[in-house]
């Protein structure tokens, strides 16, 4: 029997209760209450007497060549001043005051991203400023600037996401657009400038260092992409938020892992973030040793086709239904269908006709563009076009991005693959001979019984933005923050022109600040011949590879998956590097030493 004070109790804890839950919001979850007030790992040389300060920085012996003939000639300023050498600290601290620093996010969210301003205000001190730039590239040309101080920043120290700037995608390449940011630094009077962003970023911020050269407005670089596409050898070992979408990716396909022999009738096509390289599914492949994982590197340097590759995975989809295993796992690269020699052909007379004929197009509907791009091909790359499936034909045809690349993340490769394996299924179920047999896929006429009696059942995912925006792991969380603290020294010293990277992430870390022209080289993109940075590409011979592909014919046939849970910020897996990082660079072991932890008070 429920009393009258019993019902009083419960209303005063349902009031209670909902209290507590209502200061919950605006980011206020208990982990995020914690992060913010949790230390990260500071490299050793931004520490003094107990104090965080910002470097001073000198050339090293290292001289790092230009790649390219077109390169010098586009950055005469930059060429002459730097000399292409590698700084590092010093080991001595700068003070400098009464700068004007100015600092914008460029292209999508990577979780860290706050931590770079952070470490950016730490160097500067309380005798600089610190401005925040609104929406990206844009706001510097529209002059949307804001004071940035330690009470606003405080509110997003630790936690993901862009939100606290804005971001965007705008390119800053017009005599106009150029002109317009020369007003924004002359009306804020800026001494520096930060941009943290992708490989096309950080492109547009050499320009832009040698646009300002004559403004003594100096610009620094931050490498940041989930992709991972974004690295230099030892100098900059991984981008930034690279650690934390990996981590919450394999979260996903670790639990889809656990569900397919719990369910034991789904095939599940995984598709990852990752236009242009593979480094984000190799990453999540270690992690979770999943069935399949597709590596378009691989694919390219292999020349395969993409009847090669839909019969390599209906093979094994195949050998495990004689096993009594219809279920599996199979991840799949964001950008893999550029990767395909047959469809990099393809792409490139698309993007060539798409051009010539784009006031043609404008008035066409979607099935009116493919049957007109249809008729315009070469008969040998309008019977690949024909072929496949009409929803696949309509997204080839969409329209590029700014910077001339096909928006593969619109084009459906998971389900692509889906349909055409289905088919394969039903085409080795109708002509047993061709794949049956001595040589071939070694079956009993039991055995094959099964294999008529098996269905294909599938299930396709995108995993993209569910990764981007993350609370960073503690990598990514001292990571960026010592980024901040380098790119903040860098701009304190007048050095210009560099992208601010950490190194020896094993060996307490080492600050450098890396010649952004050393990076460059000429590419083909859309119609244009462009000097840009070089995208990092899993290399099929780098060690993080090799270990994916001496393990990947055991993953296919058995259940050795792992699952990784969610990201840890306490135990034994919370100061974990990416495995490709640790892999590749021949560290001892998985975890990462960045000099001592220091509260963010300091």
């Amino acid at each position: 029997m429920i009393t009258t004070e019993d019902t009083l109790k419960t209303k005063i804890n349902t009031l209670d209760l909902s209290k507590k839950l209502t200061q919950t919001e605006n980011r206020h979850s208990l982990l995020e209450n914690h992060l913010r007030n949790a230390g990260v790992s500071v490299s050793e040389h931004f520490i003094h007497q107990g104090i965080l300060k910002a470097a001073a920085f000198q050339p090293s012996s290292v001289q790092l060549p230009l790649k390219d003939i077109h390169v010098a000639p586009l950055f005469p300023n930059l060429v002459q001043k730097n000399d292409t050498h590698l700084l590092e600290a010093t080991g001595e601290s700068i003070s400098v005051s009464g700068k004007n620093i100015a600092v914008l996010f460029s292209g999508g969210p990577a979780s860290g991203g706050h931590n770079v301003i952070l470490g950016l205000q730490k160097a500067l001190g309380s005798h600089n400023v610190l401005y925040g730039v609104k929406s990206g590239p844009k706001g510097l040309i529209t002059g949307d600037l804001f004071l940035i101080t330690p009470e606003n920043l405080a509110t997003v120290t630790n936690l993901g996401g862009f939100d606290f700037l804005g971001s965007d995608r705008t390119k800053i390449k017009t005599k106009e657009q150029y002109e317009q940011v020369r007003q924004t630094v002359r009306k804020f009077k800026l001494d520096g400038i930060v941009i943290i962003g992708g490989d096309d970023s950080n492109t547009n911020a050499a320009f832009l260092a040698e646009f300002l050269v004559s403004e003594t407005c100096a610009v620094v670089g931050v490498p940041k992409t989930i992709d991972g596409d974004l690295q230099a050898g030892a100098w900059v070992p991984i981008s930034f938020g690279f650690d934390t979408a990996t981590k919450i990716y394999a979260e996903m396909v670790g639990n889809i892992l656990q569900d397919t022999p719990s369910s034991r009738k789904y095939w599940h096509f995984v598709k990852l973030m990752g236009r242009s390289a593979s480094h984000v599914a190799l990453e999540v492949a270690l992690q979770t040793k999943p069935t399949l994982t597709l590596i378009s590197e691989e694919m390219s340097a292999k020349k395969q086709t993409l009847e090669e590759i839909i019969l390599s995975i209906a093979r094994v989809v195949a050998q495990r239904a004689l096993k009594g295993m219809a279920y599996g796992v199979v991840l799949v690269p964001e950008g893999m269908i550029e990767f395909i020699p047959e469809f990099q052909l393809l792409i490139k007379e698309l993007n060539a006709l798409m051009a010539q004929f784009s006031a043609e197009m404008d008035l066409l509907s979607g099935q009116e563009r493919v049957t007109f791009i249809q008729n315009k091909l070469p008969k040998t790359f309008s019977a690949l076009f024909g072929s496949l499936p009409e929803p696949i034909k309509t997204q080839l045809l969409l329209d590029r991005d700014s910077h001339g690349n096909l928006q593969v993340s619109q084009i459906p490769t998971e389900q692509l693959l889906i349909d055409m394996v289905k088919a394969k299924i039903k085409d080795m179920k109708t002509n047993p001979d061709v794949y049956f047999g001595p040589g071939k896929i070694e079956v009993s006429p039991k055995e094959y019984e099964k294999f008529i009696q098996f269905k294909f059942s599938s299930n396709s995912h995108f995993f993209g933005y569910e990764g981007r925006c993350g609370a960073p792991t503690l990598f990514d969380a001292s990571y960026t923050f010592n980024l901040g603290l380098t790119a903040g020294s860098l701009l304190l010293g007048g050095h210009t022109g560099y992208m601010a990277a950490l190194t020896d992430l094993d060996k307490g870390g080492k600050p450098i600040g890396l010649p952004l022209t050393s990076l460059m080289n000429t590419e083909f993109r859309g119609q244009e011949t462009m000097v840009v940075i070089q995208k990092a590409l899993v290399e099929i011979d780098s060690p993080a590879f090799m270990y994916f592909a001496a393990r990947r014919s055991f993953w296919a046939l058995n259940d050795a998956f792992s699952n990784p849970g969610p990201i840890q910020h306490f135990g034994p897996s919370a100061n974990q590097v990416p495995f490709i990082v640790a892999l590749n660079h021949g560290f001892s072991h998985f975890g990462f030493h960045i000099g001592q932890e220091v509260a963010l008070s300091l």
